[in-house]
């Protein structure tokens, strides 16, 4: 993995690994990292993008690219992602997601580990995902989740997808943790609903961290505020060589 350790040459492309904190957006971290870069290079313009979209309640791997290494982003987020995360069985959201409050409510006593287990095996190889109407999928350029918001939902299509690994890591009823290894376009917040589903009651994702990208990893990755710090006051790459 080229450049995603310091010191970096930021004009000429960087690959960073930030930890996304809770509540910031994917364009947040982007927007606070350009800021910073185009004060300490003293430019009025520095390419920053990322890549792999995290919501604003998801933590972890949130990748960064600079300069020419923008044109890495495709490749990057066209990889296999990990994610670890919880899911609260028994109540469902329209946001599929911690981020609205429960709107119905279900019955979790059948649930068994049986039923846990032959449940997510539904879920593993190719399926069919419909997205969660509050996603950044634009229709006819508006993002889905600015029109649920106001109440408006667009018809969905489901989209093929891959799981290659779903695993219940730990069951504390009605809350359970998970791993996750899947496709590029995997929604988990859809695949908490569909579990719910399956379980004959409902569920919602109540925790979710993305722990790599391919073979990127969130071990490796920088705090946000240790990344700006370094940007600040170390030493980098102000002019690339010629």
């Amino acid at each position: 993995m080229q450049n995603f350790s310091p010191p970096y040459d930021f004009k000429a492309g960087a690959v960073l690994l930030v930890n996304k904190p809770l509540t910031w957006t994917s364009f947040d971290v982007v927007n606070k990292i350009r800021y910073t870069l185009k004060f300490k290079l003293n430019v009025k313009k520095i390419k920053v993008g990322h890549a792999g979209t995290l919501d604003p309640l998801a933590t972890g791997l949130l990748i960064i690219c600079t300069g020419k290494f923008t044109k890495k982003i495709d490749s990057i987020q066209a990889q296999n992602k990990s994610y670890t995360g919880s899911f609260l069985l028994g109540k469902t959201t329209e946001s599929f997601d911690a981020e609205q409050e429960p709107n119905a409510s279900f019955p979790t006593d059948h649930i068994t580990s049986e039923l846990l287990d032959k449940a997510r095996h539904e879920f593993i190889g190719d399926i069919e995902q419909l997205p969660p109407h509050f996603s950044a999928i634009k229709v006819d350029g508006i993002p889905l989740y600015k029109l649920a918001r106001k109440g408006i939902k667009k018809e969905l299509k489901a989209r093929p997808v891959q799981i290659h690994k779903f695993d219940l890591t730990e069951v504390r009823m009605p809350e359970v943790d998970f791993f996750v290894n899947c496709s590029k376009g995997t929604y988990i917040r859809s695949l908490a609903n569909d579990y719910g589903k399956a379980l004959e009651s409902g569920a919602y994702l109540s925790k979710l961290c993305r722990t790599a990208i391919g073979d990127y990893q969130l071990e490796d990755a920088w705090e946000l505020e240790d990344l700006i710090e370094y940007i600040k006051n170390d030493h980098v790459v102000i002019e690339t060589p010629q």
